[in-house]
């Protein structure tokens, strides 16, 4: 081995042991969030296209953990910006954790990539740009990487929170 893939080694093996780092604050301070609204789950540390990703599953009935789901997934969006917080005050570092809870950003996800690749087969049969309905960064990086394996472009256009994206033509 030389030197470069030495340190290129090294250099991954501390970016995985600062995610999962950041995946075991997550986890302790959503347990804490769970006990102290009453709700049953489980914790589900991963790390995915470099970024820690954490889960709040249940066995049960998973509509008590619908709450922290909300309408849209407006209160998901809350307790990972909550949840990003925590782990930035414990290490210092400015995190971009996934949080998903009972499953709906994993459904969500499929959603839109469905919707992403529909776009993309409409440009390509049409031959004209479509704009989609104003998303989350979430929901557009998703739609991105549809539009991206259909083999099309995209961008985002507008401002938060109506920033929207556009499937263009090849």
């Amino acid at each position: 081995m030389t030197e470069g893939t030495t340190s290129a080694a090294a250099e991954g093996a501390d970016t995985l042991t600062r995610l999962e780092q950041e995946g075991e604050i997550a986890a302790d301070y959503l347990e804490g969030l769970l006990d102290i609204a009453d709700l049953d789950g489980d914790i589900d540390m991963d790390v995915e296209a470099d970024r820690a990703s954490v889960s709040i599953i249940s066995d049960t009935d998973s509509r008590d953990l619908q709450k922290l789901v909300g309408r849209d997934g407006e209160v998901l969006e809350a307790l990972q910006e909550l949840t990003r917080l925590a782990v930035h005050r414990e290490t210092g570092d400015r995190s971009r954790l996934m949080l998903d809870i009972a499953g709906y950003r994993s459904k969500k996800r499929a959603e839109l990539s469905e919707l992403g690749a529909n776009a993309a087969a409409e440009v390509k049969s049409t031959g004209e740009p479509v704009r989609l309905q104003p998303m989350t960064p979430f929901e557009r990086k998703v739609v991105h990487d549809a539009v991206k394996g259909a083999g099309l472009r995209s961008e985002s256009e507008g401002e938060e929170p109506q920033r929207f994206v556009v499937v263009l033509p090849a």
